[in-house]
Protein backbone atom coordinates (compact mmCIF):
# COMPACT_ATOMS: atom_id res chain seq x y z
CA UNK A 1 0.00 0.00 0.00
CA UNK A 2 1.38 3.44 -0.97
CA UNK A 3 2.20 5.83 1.84
CA UNK A 4 -0.54 8.22 0.77
CA UNK A 5 -3.09 5.50 1.55
CA UNK A 6 -1.82 4.86 5.06
CA UNK A 7 -4.78 6.88 6.35
CA UNK A 8 -7.08 4.06 5.22
CA UNK A 9 -5.79 2.01 8.16
CA UNK A 10 -8.41 3.62 10.43
CA UNK A 11 -11.43 2.87 8.20
CA UNK A 12 -10.18 -0.65 7.45
CA UNK A 13 -9.69 -1.31 11.17
CA UNK A 14 -13.22 0.00 11.80
CA UNK A 15 -14.45 -2.67 9.36
CA UNK A 16 -12.23 -5.56 10.37
CA UNK A 17 -12.66 -5.30 14.15
CA UNK A 18 -16.47 -5.58 14.17
CA UNK A 19 -16.32 -8.45 11.70
CA UNK A 20 -13.72 -10.32 13.77
CA UNK A 21 -15.87 -9.74 16.85
CA UNK A 22 -18.85 -11.14 14.95
CA UNK A 23 -16.90 -14.26 13.96
CA UNK A 24 -15.59 -14.72 17.49
CA UNK A 25 -19.06 -14.49 19.03
CA UNK A 26 -20.63 -16.64 16.29
CA UNK A 27 -18.04 -19.33 16.88
CA UNK A 28 -18.61 -19.37 20.64
CA UNK A 29 -21.92 -21.03 21.52
CA UNK A 30 -21.67 -19.76 25.09
CA UNK A 31 -21.61 -16.15 23.95
CA UNK A 32 -23.84 -16.40 20.88
CA UNK A 33 -27.05 -17.02 22.75
CA UNK A 34 -30.47 -16.16 21.36
CA UNK A 35 -31.72 -12.74 22.39
CA UNK A 36 -35.31 -12.97 21.24
CA UNK A 37 -36.63 -9.55 22.27
CA UNK A 38 -38.99 -8.29 19.56
CA UNK A 39 -40.15 -5.38 21.71
CA UNK A 40 -36.61 -4.03 22.05
CA UNK A 41 -35.96 -4.67 18.36
CA UNK A 42 -39.12 -2.78 17.44
CA UNK A 43 -38.45 0.32 19.54
CA UNK A 44 -34.70 0.61 19.02
CA UNK A 45 -34.62 0.05 15.27
CA UNK A 46 -37.82 1.91 14.37
CA UNK A 47 -37.28 5.04 16.46
CA UNK A 48 -33.66 5.60 15.48
CA UNK A 49 -34.30 4.81 11.80
CA UNK A 50 -37.26 7.20 11.60
CA UNK A 51 -35.25 9.93 13.32
CA UNK A 52 -32.40 9.38 10.88
CA UNK A 53 -34.85 9.64 7.97
CA UNK A 54 -36.09 12.99 9.23
CA UNK A 55 -32.52 14.27 9.57
CA UNK A 56 -31.65 12.93 6.11
CA UNK A 57 -34.52 14.96 4.62
CA UNK A 58 -33.19 18.08 6.34
CA UNK A 59 -29.73 17.32 4.94
CA UNK A 60 -31.23 16.95 1.47
CA UNK A 61 -32.83 20.37 1.72
CA UNK A 62 -29.46 21.78 2.78
CA UNK A 63 -27.77 20.01 -0.14
CA UNK A 64 -30.19 21.61 -2.59
CA UNK A 65 -29.55 25.03 -1.08
CA UNK A 66 -25.79 24.56 -1.11
CA UNK A 67 -25.90 23.52 -4.79
CA UNK A 68 -23.94 20.35 -4.11
CA UNK A 69 -25.28 17.26 -5.85
CA UNK A 70 -23.13 14.94 -3.71
CA UNK A 71 -24.79 16.14 -0.51
CA UNK A 72 -28.21 15.57 -2.08
CA UNK A 73 -27.24 12.04 -3.16
CA UNK A 74 -25.91 11.34 0.33
CA UNK A 75 -29.19 12.49 1.80
CA UNK A 76 -31.11 10.15 -0.52
CA UNK A 77 -28.72 7.32 0.34
CA UNK A 78 -29.27 7.53 4.04
CA UNK A 79 -32.95 8.40 3.67
CA UNK A 80 -33.26 5.09 1.79
CA UNK A 81 -31.30 3.25 4.46
CA UNK A 82 -33.29 4.78 7.30
CA UNK A 83 -36.75 4.38 5.75
CA UNK A 84 -36.22 0.75 4.70
CA UNK A 85 -34.64 -0.05 8.05
CA UNK A 86 -37.65 1.53 9.75
CA UNK A 87 -39.87 -0.95 7.88
CA UNK A 88 -37.53 -3.69 9.11
CA UNK A 89 -38.17 -2.54 12.67
CA UNK A 90 -41.89 -1.93 12.31
CA UNK A 91 -42.38 -5.40 10.79
CA UNK A 92 -40.77 -7.13 13.77
CA UNK A 93 -42.47 -10.57 13.93
CA UNK A 94 -45.48 -10.88 16.20
CA UNK A 95 -45.48 -7.23 17.19
CA UNK A 96 -47.46 -5.10 14.74
CA UNK A 97 -47.47 -7.90 12.18
CA UNK A 98 -47.41 -11.68 12.33
CA UNK A 99 -44.26 -13.46 11.18
CA UNK A 100 -43.74 -12.43 7.54
CA UNK A 101 -41.09 -12.34 4.86
CA UNK A 102 -40.93 -8.54 5.12
CA UNK A 103 -38.18 -8.05 7.78
CA UNK A 104 -35.80 -10.29 5.84
CA UNK A 105 -36.38 -8.24 2.68
CA UNK A 106 -36.37 -4.75 4.22
CA UNK A 107 -32.95 -5.11 5.86
CA UNK A 108 -30.89 -6.00 2.74
CA UNK A 109 -33.00 -3.62 0.64
CA UNK A 110 -31.98 -0.77 2.94
CA UNK A 111 -28.31 -1.53 2.28
CA UNK A 112 -28.82 -1.95 -1.48
CA UNK A 113 -30.64 1.37 -1.90
CA UNK A 114 -28.15 3.21 0.28
CA UNK A 115 -25.29 1.71 -1.74
CA UNK A 116 -26.82 2.77 -5.07
CA UNK A 117 -27.09 6.43 -4.03
CA UNK A 118 -23.66 6.34 -2.42
CA UNK A 119 -22.23 5.00 -5.65
CA UNK A 120 -23.80 7.90 -7.57
CA UNK A 121 -22.47 10.39 -5.03
CA UNK A 122 -18.92 9.11 -5.58
CA UNK A 123 -19.02 9.80 -9.33
CA UNK A 124 -17.77 13.13 -10.72
CA UNK A 125 -20.58 15.68 -10.96
CA UNK A 126 -20.16 15.87 -14.75
CA UNK A 127 -20.61 12.10 -15.18
CA UNK A 128 -23.44 11.36 -17.69
CA UNK A 129 -25.48 9.47 -15.09
CA UNK A 130 -25.14 12.27 -12.56
CA UNK A 131 -25.88 14.89 -15.21
CA UNK A 132 -29.07 13.08 -16.28
CA UNK A 133 -30.34 12.81 -12.70
CA UNK A 134 -29.27 16.37 -11.83
CA UNK A 135 -31.82 17.71 -14.31
CA UNK A 136 -34.45 16.73 -11.77
CA UNK A 137 -32.50 18.02 -8.77
CA UNK A 138 -35.42 19.87 -7.16
CA UNK A 139 -37.76 16.90 -7.57
CA UNK A 140 -35.40 14.22 -6.27
CA UNK A 141 -35.91 14.76 -2.55
CA UNK A 142 -39.72 15.20 -2.47
CA UNK A 143 -40.34 12.42 -5.00
CA UNK A 144 -37.99 9.92 -3.34
CA UNK A 145 -39.32 10.77 0.12
CA UNK A 146 -42.91 10.32 -1.05
CA UNK A 147 -42.03 7.07 -2.80
CA UNK A 148 -40.32 5.72 0.33
CA UNK A 149 -43.36 6.57 2.45
CA UNK A 150 -45.83 5.05 -0.01
CA UNK A 151 -43.82 1.87 -0.52
CA UNK A 152 -43.20 1.50 3.19
CA UNK A 153 -46.89 1.92 3.98
CA UNK A 154 -47.91 -0.57 1.28
CA UNK A 155 -45.38 -3.08 2.60
CA UNK A 156 -46.76 -2.78 6.13
CA UNK A 157 -50.40 -3.05 5.01
CA UNK A 158 -49.79 -5.82 2.49
CA UNK A 159 -46.62 -7.62 3.67
CA UNK A 160 -47.25 -10.63 1.43
CA UNK A 161 -46.55 -8.46 -1.62
CA UNK A 162 -42.81 -8.94 -1.07
CA UNK A 163 -42.90 -12.72 -0.86
CA UNK A 164 -41.47 -13.04 -4.37
CA UNK A 165 -38.33 -11.04 -3.42
CA UNK A 166 -35.47 -13.38 -2.48
CA UNK A 167 -32.83 -10.93 -1.30
CA UNK A 168 -32.23 -12.93 1.87
CA UNK A 169 -32.11 -16.35 0.21
CA UNK A 170 -29.24 -18.23 -1.46
CA UNK A 171 -27.79 -17.46 -3.99
CA UNK A 172 -29.26 -13.95 -4.28
CA UNK A 173 -28.00 -12.93 -0.83
CA UNK A 174 -24.42 -13.71 -1.93
CA UNK A 175 -24.83 -11.78 -5.19
CA UNK A 176 -26.13 -8.81 -3.22
CA UNK A 177 -23.29 -9.05 -0.70
CA UNK A 178 -20.57 -9.13 -3.37
CA UNK A 179 -22.20 -6.19 -5.21
CA UNK A 180 -22.52 -4.15 -2.02
CA UNK A 181 -18.86 -4.88 -1.21
CA UNK A 182 -17.58 -3.86 -4.64
CA UNK A 183 -19.65 -0.66 -4.90
CA UNK A 184 -18.92 0.49 -1.37
CA UNK A 185 -15.26 -0.37 -1.80
CA UNK A 186 -15.24 1.90 -4.86
CA UNK A 187 -17.03 4.60 -2.84
CA UNK A 188 -14.47 4.34 -0.03
CA UNK A 189 -11.56 4.68 -2.44
CA UNK A 190 -13.09 7.63 -4.31
CA UNK A 191 -13.97 9.57 -1.18
CA UNK A 192 -10.65 8.86 0.45
CA UNK A 193 -8.80 10.18 -2.60
CA UNK A 194 -10.89 13.35 -2.43
CA UNK A 195 -10.21 13.59 1.30
CA UNK A 196 -6.47 13.53 0.67
CA UNK A 197 -6.88 16.78 -1.27
CA UNK A 198 -9.59 18.71 0.57
CA UNK A 199 -9.59 17.22 4.10
CA UNK A 200 -13.35 17.70 4.39
CA UNK A 201 -14.80 15.86 7.44
CA UNK A 202 -17.78 14.66 5.43
CA UNK A 203 -15.58 12.71 3.02
CA UNK A 204 -13.84 10.78 5.79
CA UNK A 205 -17.18 10.06 7.48
CA UNK A 206 -18.47 8.52 4.25
CA UNK A 207 -15.39 6.30 4.05
CA UNK A 208 -16.22 4.90 7.49
CA UNK A 209 -19.95 4.66 6.81
CA UNK A 210 -19.44 2.77 3.54
CA UNK A 211 -17.17 0.30 5.30
CA UNK A 212 -19.80 -0.37 7.95
CA UNK A 213 -22.39 -0.98 5.25
CA UNK A 214 -20.16 -3.72 3.83
CA UNK A 215 -19.71 -5.43 7.20
CA UNK A 216 -23.42 -5.08 8.01
CA UNK A 217 -24.37 -6.85 4.79
CA UNK A 218 -22.08 -9.81 5.46
CA UNK A 219 -23.23 -10.18 9.07
CA UNK A 220 -26.80 -10.05 7.82
CA UNK A 221 -26.10 -12.98 5.49
CA UNK A 222 -23.93 -15.07 7.83
CA UNK A 223 -25.67 -14.44 11.15
CA UNK A 224 -28.52 -16.44 12.64
CA UNK A 225 -31.65 -14.48 13.48
CA UNK A 226 -31.97 -13.28 17.10
CA UNK A 227 -28.53 -14.46 18.15
CA UNK A 228 -26.12 -11.95 19.71
CA UNK A 229 -23.88 -12.00 16.62
CA UNK A 230 -26.90 -11.25 14.41
CA UNK A 231 -27.78 -8.14 16.43
CA UNK A 232 -24.42 -6.58 15.56
CA UNK A 233 -25.42 -5.55 12.05
CA UNK A 234 -28.28 -3.44 13.41
CA UNK A 235 -25.88 -1.32 15.41
CA UNK A 236 -23.43 -1.08 12.50
CA UNK A 237 -26.16 0.22 10.20
CA UNK A 238 -27.16 2.78 12.79
CA UNK A 239 -23.49 3.69 13.24
CA UNK A 240 -23.26 4.19 9.48
CA UNK A 241 -26.14 6.67 9.53
CA UNK A 242 -24.86 8.48 12.60
CA UNK A 243 -21.32 8.63 11.18
CA UNK A 244 -22.49 10.27 7.97
CA UNK A 245 -24.67 12.75 9.85
CA UNK A 246 -21.80 13.59 12.18
CA UNK A 247 -19.60 14.37 9.19
CA UNK A 248 -22.28 16.57 7.67
CA UNK A 249 -22.74 18.46 10.92
CA UNK A 250 -18.99 19.03 11.23
CA UNK A 251 -18.67 20.21 7.67
CA UNK A 252 -21.77 22.36 7.43
CA UNK A 253 -22.03 23.72 10.97
CA UNK A 254 -20.75 27.05 9.67
CA UNK A 255 -23.36 27.27 6.91
CA UNK A 256 -25.68 30.22 6.80
CA UNK A 257 -29.35 29.64 7.45
CA UNK A 258 -31.79 29.39 4.57
CA UNK A 259 -33.15 32.81 5.49
CA UNK A 260 -29.61 34.19 5.49
CA UNK A 261 -28.92 32.66 2.10
CA UNK A 262 -32.00 34.27 0.54
CA UNK A 263 -31.20 37.56 2.22
CA UNK A 264 -27.68 37.40 0.82
CA UNK A 265 -28.99 37.52 -2.73
CA UNK A 266 -30.76 40.81 -2.15
CA UNK A 267 -28.59 42.63 0.37
CA UNK A 268 -27.07 45.89 -0.81
CA UNK A 269 -23.73 45.20 0.87
CA UNK A 270 -21.46 43.73 -1.84
CA UNK A 271 -19.23 41.66 0.45
CA UNK A 272 -22.11 40.31 2.53
CA UNK A 273 -24.08 39.15 -0.49
CA UNK A 274 -21.17 36.94 -1.56
CA UNK A 275 -19.89 35.60 1.75
CA UNK A 276 -23.38 34.76 3.07
CA UNK A 277 -24.19 32.41 0.23
CA UNK A 278 -20.95 30.44 -0.03
CA UNK A 279 -20.85 26.79 0.99
CA UNK A 280 -18.06 25.53 3.27
CA UNK A 281 -16.54 23.66 0.30
CA UNK A 282 -16.21 26.94 -1.57
CA UNK A 283 -14.74 28.71 1.46
CA UNK A 284 -12.17 25.95 1.92
CA UNK A 285 -11.01 26.40 -1.68
CA UNK A 286 -10.92 30.17 -1.18
CA UNK A 287 -8.62 29.69 1.79
CA UNK A 288 -6.34 27.45 -0.27
CA UNK A 289 -6.23 30.14 -2.96
CA UNK A 290 -5.48 32.90 -0.46
CA UNK A 291 -2.57 30.93 0.98
CA UNK A 292 -1.18 30.61 -2.52
CA UNK A 293 -1.50 34.22 -3.64
CA UNK A 294 -3.32 37.12 -1.96
CA UNK A 295 -3.69 38.92 -5.29
CA UNK A 296 -5.51 35.92 -6.77
CA UNK A 297 -7.86 35.78 -3.76
CA UNK A 298 -8.67 39.49 -4.05
CA UNK A 299 -9.04 39.20 -7.82
CA UNK A 300 -11.51 36.32 -7.48
CA UNK A 301 -13.54 38.33 -4.99
CA UNK A 302 -13.65 41.44 -7.18
CA UNK A 303 -14.56 39.43 -10.28
CA UNK A 304 -17.42 37.86 -8.33
CA UNK A 305 -18.73 41.29 -7.36
CA UNK A 306 -18.66 42.37 -11.00
CA UNK A 307 -20.12 39.11 -12.32
CA UNK A 308 -23.08 39.30 -9.94
CA UNK A 309 -23.89 42.83 -11.10
CA UNK A 310 -23.65 41.74 -14.72
CA UNK A 311 -25.75 38.60 -14.10
CA UNK A 312 -28.47 40.69 -12.46
CA UNK A 313 -28.43 43.04 -15.44
CA UNK A 314 -29.04 40.00 -17.66
CA UNK A 315 -31.94 38.99 -15.34
CA UNK A 316 -30.62 35.65 -14.18
CA UNK A 317 -32.73 33.84 -11.60
CA UNK A 318 -31.75 33.79 -7.88
CA UNK A 319 -30.51 30.19 -8.11
CA UNK A 320 -28.40 31.19 -11.11
CA UNK A 321 -26.99 34.14 -9.15
CA UNK A 322 -25.91 31.71 -6.45
CA UNK A 323 -24.19 29.58 -9.10
CA UNK A 324 -22.43 32.68 -10.45
CA UNK A 325 -21.21 33.58 -6.96
CA UNK A 326 -19.97 30.09 -6.10
CA UNK A 327 -18.36 29.39 -9.46
CA UNK A 328 -16.72 32.79 -9.92
CA UNK A 329 -15.19 33.06 -6.46
CA UNK A 330 -13.05 29.99 -7.24
CA UNK A 331 -12.77 30.35 -11.01
CA UNK A 332 -8.96 30.52 -10.77
CA UNK A 333 -8.55 27.75 -8.19
CA UNK A 334 -6.58 25.74 -10.76
CA UNK A 335 -3.71 28.20 -10.33
CA UNK A 336 -2.94 26.77 -6.89
CA UNK A 337 -0.32 24.41 -8.33
CA UNK A 338 1.28 26.90 -10.73
CA UNK A 339 4.63 28.27 -9.48
CA UNK A 340 4.57 31.88 -8.27
CA UNK A 341 7.50 32.70 -10.54
CA UNK A 342 5.31 31.98 -13.57
CA UNK A 343 2.14 33.61 -12.23
CA UNK A 344 3.95 36.88 -11.47
CA UNK A 345 6.59 36.83 -14.20
CA UNK A 346 7.18 40.44 -15.33
CA UNK A 347 8.35 39.53 -18.83
CA UNK A 348 6.89 37.52 -21.68
CA UNK A 349 6.03 33.91 -20.92
CA UNK A 350 7.79 31.11 -22.76
CA UNK A 351 5.61 28.72 -24.81
CA UNK A 352 6.03 26.10 -22.07
CA UNK A 353 4.99 28.56 -19.35
CA UNK A 354 2.02 29.71 -21.42
CA UNK A 355 0.92 26.09 -21.83
CA UNK A 356 1.16 25.57 -18.07
CA UNK A 357 -0.90 28.69 -17.37
CA UNK A 358 -3.55 27.62 -19.87
CA UNK A 359 -4.01 24.34 -18.00
CA UNK A 360 -5.46 26.08 -14.92
CA UNK A 361 -9.12 26.00 -16.06
CA UNK A 362 -8.92 22.23 -16.54
CA UNK A 363 -7.02 21.74 -13.27
CA UNK A 364 -9.62 23.75 -11.39
CA UNK A 365 -12.43 21.90 -13.15
CA UNK A 366 -10.96 18.53 -12.15
CA UNK A 367 -10.76 19.65 -8.51
CA UNK A 368 -14.34 20.95 -8.44
CA UNK A 369 -15.96 18.03 -10.26
CA UNK A 370 -14.77 15.58 -7.59
CA UNK A 371 -16.27 17.75 -4.85
CA UNK A 372 -19.83 17.72 -6.21
CA UNK A 373 -20.14 21.18 -7.73
CA UNK A 374 -23.01 21.59 -10.15
CA UNK A 375 -22.83 21.92 -13.93
CA UNK A 376 -23.11 25.73 -13.92
CA UNK A 377 -20.20 26.24 -11.52
CA UNK A 378 -18.10 23.73 -13.44
CA UNK A 379 -18.84 25.61 -16.66
CA UNK A 380 -17.56 28.85 -15.15
CA UNK A 381 -14.35 27.27 -13.91
CA UNK A 382 -13.55 25.46 -17.15
CA UNK A 383 -14.73 27.96 -19.77
CA UNK A 384 -14.05 31.48 -18.45
CA UNK A 385 -11.06 31.80 -20.83
CA UNK A 386 -12.96 30.75 -23.94
CA UNK A 387 -13.39 33.44 -26.61
CA UNK A 388 -16.48 34.33 -28.60
CA UNK A 389 -14.55 33.74 -31.85
CA UNK A 390 -13.40 30.26 -30.77
CA UNK A 391 -9.75 31.17 -30.20
CA UNK A 392 -9.81 30.76 -26.43
CA UNK A 393 -8.88 27.80 -24.24
CA UNK A 394 -9.03 25.01 -23.15
CA UNK A 395 -11.75 23.66 -25.50
CA UNK A 396 -11.86 26.26 -28.31
CA UNK A 397 -15.60 26.77 -27.79
CA UNK A 398 -17.27 29.39 -29.96
CA UNK A 399 -20.21 31.75 -29.49
CA UNK A 400 -23.13 30.29 -27.58
CA UNK A 401 -21.29 26.99 -27.18
CA UNK A 402 -19.66 28.79 -24.25
CA UNK A 403 -21.88 28.59 -21.13
CA UNK A 404 -23.62 31.92 -20.46
CA UNK A 405 -22.19 32.20 -16.95
CA UNK A 406 -18.67 31.67 -18.30
CA UNK A 407 -19.27 34.45 -20.85
CA UNK A 408 -20.36 36.73 -18.01
CA UNK A 409 -17.28 35.88 -15.97
CA UNK A 410 -15.00 36.41 -18.98
CA UNK A 411 -16.05 40.07 -19.15
CA UNK A 412 -15.76 40.59 -15.38
CA UNK A 413 -12.43 38.72 -15.25
CA UNK A 414 -10.73 40.75 -17.99
CA UNK A 415 -12.16 44.03 -16.70
CA UNK A 416 -10.68 43.43 -13.25
CA UNK A 417 -7.35 42.26 -14.67
CA UNK A 418 -7.10 45.44 -16.78
CA UNK A 419 -7.97 47.77 -13.88
CA UNK A 420 -5.65 46.09 -11.33
CA UNK A 421 -2.01 46.98 -10.71
CA UNK A 422 0.42 44.12 -11.23
CA UNK A 423 4.17 43.89 -10.83
CA UNK A 424 4.64 43.84 -14.60
CA UNK A 425 2.23 46.63 -15.70
CA UNK A 426 0.16 49.55 -14.47
CA UNK A 427 -3.61 49.42 -14.18
CA UNK A 428 -5.82 50.89 -16.89
CA UNK A 429 -8.41 53.49 -16.02
CA UNK A 430 -12.06 52.52 -16.08
CA UNK A 431 -12.54 54.34 -19.40
CA UNK A 432 -9.58 52.56 -20.98
CA UNK A 433 -10.82 49.16 -19.82
CA UNK A 434 -14.34 49.82 -21.14
CA UNK A 435 -12.87 50.85 -24.50
CA UNK A 436 -10.91 47.60 -24.60
CA UNK A 437 -14.03 45.55 -23.90
CA UNK A 438 -16.03 47.36 -26.58
CA UNK A 439 -13.24 47.02 -29.14
CA UNK A 440 -13.12 43.27 -28.52
CA UNK A 441 -16.82 42.44 -28.35
CA UNK A 442 -17.76 39.93 -31.01
CA UNK A 443 -14.21 38.59 -31.08
CA UNK A 444 -13.09 37.98 -27.50
CA UNK A 445 -16.36 38.70 -25.66
CA UNK A 446 -20.07 38.04 -26.02
CA UNK A 447 -21.44 41.37 -27.35
CA UNK A 448 -24.54 41.10 -25.15
CA UNK A 449 -22.45 40.73 -22.00
CA UNK A 450 -20.22 43.69 -22.92
CA UNK A 451 -23.21 45.93 -23.63
CA UNK A 452 -24.82 44.89 -20.35
CA UNK A 453 -21.62 45.75 -18.44
CA UNK A 454 -21.40 49.14 -20.14
CA UNK A 455 -25.01 49.83 -19.15
CA UNK A 456 -24.39 48.76 -15.54
CA UNK A 457 -21.36 51.04 -15.19
CA UNK A 458 -23.09 53.93 -16.96
CA UNK A 459 -26.14 53.70 -14.73
CA UNK A 460 -24.13 53.27 -11.53
CA UNK A 461 -20.73 55.03 -11.70
CA UNK A 462 -20.04 54.07 -8.07
CA UNK A 463 -19.95 50.37 -9.00
CA UNK A 464 -16.45 50.02 -10.36
CA UNK A 465 -14.45 51.96 -7.70
CA UNK A 466 -15.64 50.03 -4.66
CA UNK A 467 -13.91 46.68 -5.14
CA UNK A 468 -10.49 48.31 -4.80
CA UNK A 469 -11.17 49.25 -1.19
CA UNK A 470 -13.53 46.42 -0.28
CA UNK A 471 -11.30 43.57 -1.43
CA UNK A 472 -7.82 44.63 -0.42
CA UNK A 473 -5.61 42.05 1.28
CA UNK A 474 -6.77 42.92 4.80
CA UNK A 475 -10.45 42.67 3.87
CA UNK A 476 -9.97 39.35 2.10
CA UNK A 477 -8.12 37.90 5.07
CA UNK A 478 -10.80 39.21 7.42
CA UNK A 479 -13.57 37.54 5.43
CA UNK A 480 -11.82 34.17 5.20
CA UNK A 481 -10.06 34.03 8.58
CA UNK A 482 -13.07 32.70 10.61
CA UNK A 483 -13.45 29.78 8.22
CA UNK A 484 -9.76 29.03 8.27
CA UNK A 485 -9.76 29.01 12.05
CA UNK A 486 -12.79 26.73 12.15
CA UNK A 487 -11.10 24.34 9.76
CA UNK A 488 -8.06 24.07 12.02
Amino acid sequence: MEMRYHGLIGPLAAMIMPYLLFEYVRGNSTLDVKLDVPTGHFYIVSSVAILAAVIAVAVGIAGTRLRNIKVLFLSLSFLSLASSFAVHGLSTPNFLLHATHLPGVAAPLSVILATCWLGLSSLPSDHPWVGAISKYEKLLLPVWTSLAMVMGTLAMVYPDLVNFITLNSHPMNWVVSVTVTLVNGFVMLRYYRSYLYSRFPLQLSIVYSSGWLIVSQWIMVLGETWRISWWMYHFLLLASVIGMLFGLIRQYAESASLVGAVRALYTTDPVERITNCLSPSIKALMIATEKKDLYTAGHNFRVTLYALQLAEELRLRPDQLRAVAQGTIIHDVGKINIPDAILNKPGKLTPEERTLIEQHPVKGYEMARTLGFMKEELGIIRSHHERWDGRGYPDRLQGEQIPLMARIVAVADVYDALTSNRSYRRAMTHAEAITFLIDNKGSHFDPVCVEAWVQVCGRNPSLYPYPSHLTNEETTQFVLAPMAKAGG
